[in-house]
């Protein structure tokens, strides 16, 4: 299509104000607001609650106004847990936790505890 009849084309359709000139014609729609959306894709295995729901979290820029949600829902198969294995590993767990010694600064542990409880006397147990 030619400038000329493209011109001629936004004219008879009353968009001769608001075309633009492009090499090999014109552009004949208005200007737009372009509105973007924040779409985001999220994977998760949730456990339902006792009355079949789930809980999505949502990212924070979603957590306004309505969302549109697909899901695609199927069973997940958990490994089995070796027992053995999880006690193996909280055990080496505690052992690098002792090898820190966390508490090694704390000369008395029983104000220690209070201070961080803030406990208040209680009557009768001073």
């Amino acid at each position: 299509m030619s400038s000329q009849t493209s011109n001629n084309l936004a004219r008879a359709l009353g968009l001769a104000s608001e075309s633009r000139s492009f090499p090999g014609g014109a552009f004949l729609f208005p200007p737009m607001p372009v509105a973007f959306r924040c779409m985001s894709t999220i994977t998760a295995i949730l456990e339902p609650d006792a009355d079949g729901t789930v809980h999505l979290p949502l990212p924070a820029e979603l957590r306004h106004g309505k969302v549109r949600v697909e899901a695609k829902v199927e069973a997940v198969e958990m490994p089995a847990i070796d027992e053995e294995q999880r006690k193996r590993e909280l055990l080496e767990i505690m052992e690098r936790i002792r090898a820190r010694n966390p508490f090694k600064n704390i000369a008395d542990p029983v104000a220690w505890q209070r201070e961080m409880r803030e406990d208040v006397v209680l009557p009768g147990r001073e």
